[in-house]
């Protein structure tokens, strides 16, 4: 249930003598650098401090300001992201944002001695992505590029660092996609190679994933490979699996003990009774819908398996359920079942395999403390931080003296704050976007309506500040779609259309993950039909409910929320006044026969046929819910932008699209980012669209009459 409240918590100092202007930061090309001058941690001190700030009043809030906040500030990247506790629970590394550049860091706080903190590695052409602790003194971490769209992206690669910075980032896994490793002094891997996970056995080893491809560029196999970051020679950990492993459950020791192979549409588990058995079957069943379904997450001691399975214990959802190993035909144990809501989540595991915790997601994220100490430091940070979902950090959580604590609500982004167990004290430590006051942002909360069949729809809605009457809507439709829409948290493109005074209503039409069995599958080959009603019917409950004004409702989505946002308007033009696809499916005959789609094949011959129509079989289903070839009856005004680079959905559907509606629509803003994917990476695109879009609706339905 939402808390429905945002953070009241003192306004942080900005950082903005630590951020250039992006107008002004230069762009290189990838040039490999030596860390940063132990002089710079003073740099990166000074902006950590500028966020240091002890949590104040916990008062009323402030009146929210005359001034709409800025558009650029709901879209400009984090300033300081992933922060993570050190095993000791001595250090925090995080990603921060600083140096002439503007790119995001690798900076390592002492928390026993501020003087002694310090940055890393700093990349004049790309920034860090992910950081992970191998132990104390060693780091491993990821890169990506974000002042780049996606043609120039390049591979996460893996790299390392010892944490006192005696010696230059150390590349374990290449950049570039090719299977020739580059001639070096030193072993790398190639791109096709990733971090799998860090083992915290005391070593300097990780366990990285190799994916195997077929002729076709098509994923065939994964292979693990424990991988020593000092010296870059790894050993191969599967090499007797099954076959057409796509993933890899191992234990404490580091040992592969569960297996999952998917092939020809099915998918088995498998796994080994104790360390060194033989490989077993244990379970099978349709990759693509839930009966049987189980997916690992980790192994823990006395040879069990912690997995989601669907259907555990008689109920409608997927429950976080336990395996003995052991057991020939072991029943799934349910341990965690949440009313209402499949299981999401991850599990806090000691590095003794000892489960800790368990972190989940229902409307809002939450951890279940099983250790007694741990749930009392839960129990008492929530109670200083009523307003928002917190998450504590340990390390590996042995005595924890300080932990870090991640607290963020629907008003308040990620807020980063250090808990001193003994003193009993919290203080900031930084803020991902300092430039957000929670104060100016608006309430989100979740909601069910019935839709005209009977099934219970969840929705999110999110209203301007002191909105009391019926306003302009924008019905944001998720992509997917068979995936889940939002949170009870910050997001930038929803507080943005309600800072412009727009209630949003976001619903999980059926199809959408996270709620059940029967939700999931009423959606099977439903596209334009059942779920498309379900949109209409969101809005229409709005209506009802007095949110917003019937005369001045708007569409909008990505990917598949863009294909909804077309269908939307040519079945409901009297409900919808305008629309806004970007980067939506057009013709659903289009996402079989591409030619240069990433859709993979077992997805578009098992997957798709099941789930949202066979291509032979419900030809005239399929017609009868593309837009393109429905495309005289949308006359309503339309903003569609596409990336020319996208291989998700191809730009050939908006450009098909396009041309189809300019014999009779004239009311048709179209824009290509052609260096874009699905999606926008560069931060000055994001922002260029949502000019647009602030344009378009202002014209639409916000100022019309």
């Amino acid at each position: 249930m939402s808390k429905g409240k945002g953070a009241r918590i003192a306004p942080h100092t900005k950082l903005s003598s630590c951020t250039p202007d992006p107008a002004t930061a230069q762009r290189y090309r990838l040039n490999m650098q030596k860390l940063m001058p132990t002089r710079d941690w003073r740099t990166a001190v000074r902006c950590f401090r500028a966020a240091l700030v002890v949590v104040a009043s916990l008062g009323g809030e402030a009146a929210p300001p005359a001034e709409p906040v800025p558009l650029a500030d709901f879209f400009r990247r984090p300033a300081v992201t992933g922060p993570v506790m050190s095993p000791s629970g001595r250090y925090v590394a995080a990603a921060m944002k600083g140096g002439s550049q503007g790119r995001q860091r690798l900076v390592v706080l002492n928390l026993q001695d501020w003087s002694k903190s310090k940055v890393l590695a700093s990349f004049a052409d790309a920034d860090i992505q992910t950081i992970h602790w191998v132990n104390d003194d060693r780091l491993v971490f990821t890169l990506t590029d974000a002042q780049s769209p996606y043609s120039e992206q390049q591979g996460q690669g893996l790299f390392a660092v010892d944490r006192e910075g005696k010696e230059e980032a150390r590349r374990l896994i290449n950049r570039r996609e090719s299977f020739i490793v580059e001639r070096s002094s030193r072993r790398e891997l190639s791109a096709y190679h990733g971090l799998r996970s860090v083992l915290r056995d005391g070593s300097d080893d990780v366990v990285v994933a190799r994916v195997d491809l077929d002729t076709k560029n098509q994923p065939t196999h994964t292979t693990l490979l424990r991988l020593d970051t000092t010296t870059g020679r790894t050993r191969l950990l599967t090499q007797d699996g099954p076959a057409h492993t796509m993933f890899w459950g191992l234990d404490a020791s580091g040992a592969p003990r569960v297996a999952v192979s998917v092939f020809e549409g099915r998918t088995r588990l498998h796994w080994k009774a104790t360390a060194d058995a033989p490989w077993t079957m244990a379970r099978e069943y349709d990759t693509y819908g839930r009966d049987g379904a189980v997916t690992p997450l980790a192994v823990g001691n006395n040879d069990v398996l912690y997995a989601v399975a669907a259907g555990a214990g008689n109920t409608d959802t997927a429950a976080l359920v336990r395996f003995d190993m052991r057991s020939k035909d072991a029943p799934a144990q349910p341990l965690v079942t949440l009313n209402g809501y499949d299981f999401q989540g991850n599990l806090v595991v000691a590095p003794s395999g000892d489960l800790l915790g368990v972190r989940y997601l229902t409307d809002e994220r939450g951890t279940h403390w099983f250790d007694p100490g741990l749930k009392a430091i839960q129990e008492q940070v929530d109670r200083m931080l009523p307003d928002t979902s917190n998450q504590i950090d340990c390390g590996d959580c042995a005595q924890p003296g300080i932990v870090l604590v991640t607290a963020s609500s629907d008003r308040q982004p990620e807020l980063y704050l250090l808990y001193d167990v003994k003193a009993g004290t919290l203080k900031v430590m930084a803020a991902s976007r300092p430039w957000v006051k929670p104060s100016a942002m608006a309430a989100r909360e979740m909601l069910r309506f019935t839709a005209r069949d009977g099934l219970s729809i969840p929705v999110h809605l999110t209203r301007p500040a002191r909105e009391t009457g019926p306003a302009a809507m924008v019905v944001l439709v998720h992509g997917g779609p068979f995936a889940r829409a939002r949170e009870w948290a910050w997001d930038g493109p929803s507080q943005f259309l309600a800072s412009r005074g727009y209630v949003v209503l976001e619903p999980d039409f059926r199809g959408s993950t996270g709620f059940g069995t029967k939700h999931f599958r009423a959606g099977w080959k439903q596209w334009g039909l059942a779920m498309q009603d379900d949109i209409a019917d969101a809005a229409t409950w709005a209506v009802r409910q007095g949110y917003a004004d019937p005369k001045r409702v708007c569409i909008a989505g990505a990917s598949y929320g863009g294909y909804a946002t077309l269908m939307g308007l040519i079945r409901n033009p009297d409900l919808f006044r305008c629309g806004v696809n970007w980067v939506g499916v057009t013709d659903i005959d289009l996402l079989y026969t591409s030619d240069w789609s990433d859709a993979s094949e077992m997805w578009k011959r098992y997957g798709m046929p099941a789930l949202v129509g066979d291509r032979e079989k419900d030809s005239k289903q399929l017609a009868a819910t593309s837009p393109l070839k429905l495309a005289a009856g949308l006359t309503q005004p339309l903003l569609m932008a596409y990336g020319g680079r996208d291989r998700r959905v191809p730009i050939e559907h908006g450009t098909r699209m396009r041309d189809a509606l300019r014999p009779r629509n004239l009311n048709v803003e179209w824009v290509v980012y052609p260096d874009e994917g699905h999606g926008w990476m560069l931060e000055a695109n994001s922002i260029d669209f949502w000019t647009r879009v602030e344009s378009f609706l202002g014209q639409h339905i916000k100022n019309a009459p």
